[in-house]
């Protein structure tokens, strides 16, 4: 499909620098394609959802994946450079995007503070692959030391990142580091609303995607056919496939907080519509004409015009319905990406839910 028909103009303004306080109290669009957008807040989902239904989080923790350091050559000055890393290799090994890449070279070495690195690969777009002086756990202690959190760009460009982004920029369920990117549905999640989903008769199972910088990246090319995901570690173990299974079996809807989760679950499902138990990479790519099977629904922020994620939610809901959706969204004054409002979608008819 062509890219542009995924653009929208986004006015500047639309663009959240820190989220809603207190967290549950974030906008929630209500989107049922065929049916009238609805205007709520967070602290409504309950009871958009019905008693059965299960929502499924993605319990990733974010790690401070920026590193500022130095590449150190023999007989020539030390070049500033800054790496991003974005997916664990090895226990010692991972891959990177570097600025300034193109003056990299394979065994160049790099030093982070006491941290120090070597480039091992180079690949397209600024990618890197480095191999550090030290593995698990030293190495995940030292960049914790060394390293700051990643914002994402459209963040980052307005303001610096400071003590209170540590806490916005992390859901309350995190649990396993990794992620290079926050599962952003998830920070609108306090714990009284995990307990009113309780109350309601919710189930909540969680998964672990660690989310990678790739979903920052944006879509040069003219055709999706032509655009690369980038490939992120995700873990689905066989208790919760079980559970999530059990769920629909008995006429509950699963939920995906997140479109993490939902890639996860879509990776991990059989063409049945069955879950089976996951653990590996997925760069799966989500666009309309997708065949959905794990899924009911999704909770999602309002996402980039031309990006990888607003063209799987149009997949899910229908392209002409979300473009309806998010112009709505814009002159009601939602708030957008990550620190923005939240929606609820349900799929419309070309979703294919099985």
């Amino acid at each position: 499909m062509r890219v542009d028909l995924f653009d929208f103009e986004l006015p500047e303004s639309c663009i959240a620098l820190r989220p809603a306080e207190p967290r549950d109290g974030g906008r929630l669009l209500v989107v049922r394609p065929g049916e009238a957008l609805a205007d709520r807040t967070v602290r409504d989902l309950p009871g958009a959802l019905r008693a059965g239904d299960a929502l499924v989080f993605n319990d990733t923790k974010v790690i401070p994946a920026r590193l500022n350091g130095v590449r150190t050559r023999p007989g020539a000055p030390g070049q500033r450079t800054e790496v991003l890393l974005h997916l664990r290799e090895a226990p010692a090994r991972w891959r990177a995007f570097a600025r300034p890449a193109k003056r990299l070279s394979v065994g160049d070495a790099l030093q982070f503070g006491e941290l120090r690195a070597t480039v091992f690969a180079k690949g397209e777009a600024g990618e890197i692959t480095l191999d550090f002086d030290r593995a698990s756990p030293e190495l995940d202690a030292q960049i914790a030391l060394e390293g700051a959190l990643p914002l994402p760009p459209y963040i980052a460009g307005k303001r610096a990142t400071d003590a209170r982004d540590a806490t916005d920029y992390q859901t309350i369920y995190a649990r396993h580091p990794g992620a290079v990117a926050a599962p952003t549905a998830g920070l609108h999640f306090s714990d009284d609303l995990l307990t009113a989903l309780d109350a309601a008769g919710l189930q909540r199972h969680h998964v672990t995607l660690h989310v990678g910088a790739g979903t920052f990246l944006p879509v040069k090319a003219d055709d999706t056919e032509g655009h690369r995901m980038h490939a992120e570690i995700g873990i689905l173990d066989a208790e919760t496939a079980a559970a999530l299974n059990a769920v629909r079996a008995s006429g509950g809807r699963i939920v995906a907080v997140g479109t993490t989760a939902l890639r996860l679950l879509e990776s991990a499902a059989r063409p049945d519509g069955t879950l089976s138990a996951f653990s590996g990479p997925t760069d799966i790519f989500i666009t309309p004409g997708y065949r959905f099977r794990a899924i009911d629904a999704l909770v999602t922020n309002f996402h980039l015009p031309r990006s990888t994620l607003f063209m799987l939610v149009s997949a899910f809901s229908g392209l002409d319905t979300m473009r309806a959706a998010y112009a709505h969204a814009i002159r009601s004054g939602y708030r957008f990406y990550s620190y923005g409002d939240a929606s609820l979608l349900f799929p419309g008819p070309r979703a294919d839910i099985s």
